[in-house]
């Protein structure tokens, strides 16, 4: 399974390890991931998602409905 949030789209990035001696060697910065169950009230169920605690805040502030519109996930798949 992809580390890639279902709503944002947020996925892993790379960048480098610097020492103190200045030696760069690369590492993964991994989008903080969270599985979740919310309620859906549209489709009268929960549905579990995969997604970043940036997109929870999101859900929480605009509501679950309205962010999967915005960036076009069609939450009946989940």
């Amino acid at each position: 399974m992809a580390r890639v949030c279902t709503l944002t789209g947020k996925r892993p990035n790379v960048a480098n390890k610097v020492s103190h001696s200045n030696r760069k060697s690369k590492k993964r910065q991994l989008p903080n991931l969270q599985k979740k169950r919310f309620w859906w009230a549209e489709g009268d169920r929960f549905v579990t998602l995969r997604v970043s605690t940036s997109a929870m805040r999101t859900i929480d502030k605009k509501g679950l409905q309205k962010f999967a519109d915005e960036v076009g996930v069609d939450l009946s798949r989940y």
